[in-house]
């Protein structure tokens, strides 16, 4: 048993005696659903079918965001727009092929989806479904991913109530039929005189 976790440190890169969970990169696939509200795209492990977000380790030359936006285009085809800073982070335990799990950290960015494509890598070995924020927080078993779900949906309903006030449109006022200026229009004083003419003085 330890020569097989001594492997699974090898590989992975934990080990027993620091205790330090793995990092992991991962996306939250949004869309704006028919009536305006969000939903969220969650994807099946390979291993356990369970219900989960598109993940995977940090990648050799690219920003965390953009491992984990390669994550999203390799394990369901979505191609997006990435937020650049974290919602958060959530635990779980990764079983690896020796058997035996380790403790991962996995950080989490927003994918605004554009698109999916037709084909992508992983397309055989995964399926994907569109939820409401409550159903995908309900399906995920991992405690920390359901809260960063259920935060994203109230982010999604806030930003929607403020748009919703931008797009209410003031009315113009009605123009004024009285003149903006004291000066009258036909040369004529507001009394109704005409102005005093001075006399040219001869030269």
């Amino acid at each position: 048993m330890k020569s097989l976790r001594a492997l699974a440190g090898l590989l992975t890169g934990w080990s027993e005696r620091n205790g330090e969970p793995r990092r992991q990169v991962a996306v939250l696939p949004v869309r704006a659903g028919p009536d305006g509200a969000l939903q969220v795209m969650l994807i099946t492990s390979r291993e356990t079918r369970r219900w989960v977000v598109p993940k995977g380790w940090p990648m050799k030359g690219l920003k965390n965001y953009e491992a984990a936006a390669r994550e999203a285009y390799e394990e369901a085809g979505l191609i997006g727009r990435v937020g650049r800073r974290a919602l958060g982070s959530y635990f779980y335990h990764k079983r690896l092929k020796s058997r035996d799990t380790v403790l991962c950290q996995v950080q989490v960015f927003r994918l605004d989806v554009r698109k999916q494509l037709k084909t992508w890598p992983e397309q055989n070995e995964r399926e994907g479904r569109w939820f409401s924020v409550p159903e995908a927080a309900e399906a995920v078993t991992e405690a920390g991913l359901a809260a960063l779900i259920r935060a994203a949906g109230a982010e999604g309903a806030k930003a929607r109530k403020a748009k919703a006030k931008v797009a209410v449109k003031i009315p113009p006022k009605a123009p004024s039929d009285q003149p903006s200026s004291n000066k009258p229009a036909s040369g004529k004083l507001p009394s109704g005189k005409p102005p005093s003419k001075t006399p040219s003085k001869a030269p």
